[in-house]
């Protein structure tokens, strides 16, 4: 029998490699689909990592950017139990690698086990000739005065007759410092795999965002580009950065839909915009309703200038009268009947929209010319993308696509609009998406909401799903809209904005509070999905002021723009929901309480987490309402708080750690 294993032989290329690494977080499905980061953001690394015997082990995450060479390193250290952490900050955006290096360290080793004899009094001089030996080698990997000064302390160590003054300089901080600057990573063991990372612009970490149907822009008639550029001040002043439009596409005649969904269009009945394609073109066309492409792009210009990006849907499917029908009915499903199928969720139909067929023979022709339509968009400045329904086209379609284009635009965004099953949901984000709809929508009591939140942060999650809270779209209008009245607009704004660095609504329907629906469903009535709607924007009741004033909060509050800082805490009573958001340094904290119950006044203690805030428990502090405005002095773990729905259901306190100084005060005046 031989030495090796045969099926292990070919595996070993260095017998003497004694680390090992296991158990790497984070790795998204082991290393098969990338982390997400945005630039400047840190990758927290761990592991297990260890060695035979007693020896020491030193590590290191090895990191650069793909299409370089060399790698950059950052350390690892020893936290217990074998368990190893360290961390590296990724740079501008694009892709990047990192994976772990441990080695046995023989002079760290021999140095620990030197100080532990000198000091139990124990004879060392073979110990300082072993060390000498060790400097040598040492100085061999290092150069200029490191190496001379090592070779120097070396001889030092052979020559010197009296031991404890070789001890006092092979213990001093030069020997330790060098030992670990120069080490012997010869037969170092390397991760079998290098992980990948996408790091995105910032804006995939924090947004706001506001939906606008561009026909609805006019008072009097159906509205154009022209008439859209007038309403960016109103988006600006009220803090979005985000525009999202709806499809500009051509829309279909064929079946064209009418108000609130009706199978058959009255005459001046504009369609769904999401039914793409007529004549006039298909989806590198604009409705010629609303202009033209040179309209379109001198529009996307003048959002810059107000400080706000274009979104655009990107909606792969067609009405029956798309040019694609024509000139490529290989890319559909045809009925032996010889109609082209149309999209259907039984019991409903939706015929003016025809699916495109992902198994299609033509299947590389149809993903090459999708690719297209992106592509032709992006060269007229747009950059971020809402994905209608992706969980209905071919996975493998968009870890390809997404992939391709953002190699080419780092700086792409796409957001997947995909309200469905969450395994589905988060296998599209492991495959690309940069953002992502979530349930947000849908959680509505106190339990509901922390389970869920604490999922998408507190578990693997994380990693790849980076989540977008929706207050509404144009498909949902959710029950507690529908009968909370204004307070529970509010309530689910604050929310949204609190909780998630990236939110979103639709609007003017949501701060108008619009909350008619047909009955027995979550969809609004009169829809602006199949027609043209007059909004009043200047209503008493508008919550546009509100908005603005919570996302002046967010963007002069750091700990509102990361979502992964949140912190739930205890609070006396189950309809206030209490948790806080802090910067790494805590020069930034925010303590959030809301009441659940848009109808009634709650009140109740709420327990300040003073110990996780470095606050003494003993001293006084300040809590400015950054929404009132509001200043008190609170004392202890346990505070009163009351929040009458009709009035504000929720506070933003910003804490104020210390009292001890006049300026402190001054800060609240």
């Amino acid at each position: 029998m031989g030495l090796f294993h045969p099926r292990k032989e070919s595996m070993i290329s260095e017998g003497r490699k004694r680390v090992v690494i296991e158990n790497v977080r984070p790795e998204v499905d082991g290393g098969k689909f990338p982390i997400k980061r945005v630039e400047g953001e840190k990758v927290a690394v761990e592991a297990d990592i260890f060695s035979d015997g007693h020896d020491l082990v030193r590590a290191v995450i090895l990191y650069r950017g793909d299409g370089v060479k060399k790698w950059r390193e950052a350390p690892l250290r020893h936290v217990a139990n074998d368990r190893w952490e360290g961390w590296f900050r990724v740079g501008e955006p694009g892709y990047y690698r990192y994976t772990i290096q441990g080695w046995v360290d023989h002079p760290g080793t021999w140095l620990a086990d030197f100080e532990k004899k000198y000091r139990a009094g124990q004879d060392v001089a073979v110990d300082l000739l072993v060390g000498a030996d060790f400097l040598d080698e040492i100085s061999e990997r290092a150069s200029g005065k490191d190496a001379n000064k090592l070779r120097e302390i070396a001889r030092t160590m052979r020559e010197e007759k009296d031991a404890k003054s070789a001890s006092s300089l092979v213990l001093g901080d030069e020997v330790r410092e060098m030992s670990l600057k120069y080490p012997d990573r010869k037969f170092a063991t390397t991760y079998e795999k290098e992980l990948p990372v996408v790091v995105d612009r910032r804006k995939a970490l924090v947004s706001a965002w506001y939906e606008m149907f561009p026909r609805s822009c006019d008072s009097a008639g159906h509205g154009t580009f022209a008439n859209c550029e007038k309403m960016l001040p109103y988006v600006s002043r009220m803090g979005f950065d985000v525009l999202y439009l709806p499809p500009i596409h051509p829309i279909g005649r064929t079946k064209r839909k009418g108000k609130n969904n009706l199978p058959a269009a009255q005459t001046g009945d504009p369609g769904s915009p999401w039914a793409i394609g007529a004549e006039e073109g298909g989806h590198k066309a604009v409705n010629p309703d609303l202009g033209t492409l040179e309209d379109f792009e001198r529009f996307v210009g003048k959002a810059r200038e107000h400080g706000v990006e274009v979104a655009l849907d990107l909606a792969f499917q067609c009405s029956p009268d798309h040019p694609y029908v024509r000139e490529h009915p290989e890319w559909f499903r045809w009925r032996p009947d010889g109609s082209v199928a149309f999209a259907e969720n039984p019991p409903k139909k939706y015929e003016d929209i025809i699916p495109l067929n992902f198994e299609t023979e033509a299947w590389k022709e149809l993903w090459e010319e999708l690719r297209s339509v992106i592509l032709f968009w992006m060269e007229r400045g747009v950059r971020i993308f809402r994905v209608d329904n992706p969980h209905t086209k071919s996975f493998l379609f968009w870890e390809w696509l997404i992939d391709d284009v953002k190699r080419r635009y780092p700086d792409a965004i796409f957001l997947s609009e995909a309200f469905t099953r969450p395994k589905v949901m988060y296998r599209l984000a492991r495959l690309g998406f940069t953002q992502s709809y979530t349930y947000f929508t849908w959680r509505n009591t106190k339990w509901e909401i922390m389970e869920y939140v604490n999922e998408l942060t507190r578990t693997e999650v994380r990693e790849f799903f980076r989540p977008n809270f929706w207050t509404n779209t144009p498909d949902i209008l959710p029950e507690h809209l529908q009968y909370g009245g204004r307070p529970a607009f509010v309530m689910r704004l604050i929310l949204a904005a609190t909780l998630c660095s990236n939110y979103g609504i639709y609007g003017p329907a949501y701060e108008l509070c619009v909350s008619d629906a047909m009955e027995g469903k979550e969809e609004y009535l009169a829809s602006e999905k199949y027609e043209v709607k007059r909004w009043d924007l200047d209503r008493a009741e508008s919550l546009r002021d509100l908005i603005g004033k919570i996302n002046r909060i967010r963007s002069e509050n750091p700990a509102l723009q990361s979502t992964w800082n949140v912190n739930f805490h205890e609070s006396e009573n189950e309809k206030l929901l209490l948790y806080t958001k802090t910067t790494e340094d805590l020069e930034n904290i925010l303590l959030i309480v809301v009441n659940l119950d848009p109808y009634n006044k709650q009140s109740g203690r709420i327990r300040v987490p003073l110990e996780e805030l470095d606050m003494a428990p003993t001293r006084p502090y300040l809590v400015l309402d950054l929404i009132s405005e509001d200043k008190y002095v609170w004392f202890g773990e346990w505070n009163h708080v009351e929040l009458d729905p009709h009035v504000m259901p929720a506070h933003i306190f910003r804490v104020h750690r210390r009292m001890s100084r006049e300026q402190d005060f001054d800060y609240f005046m």
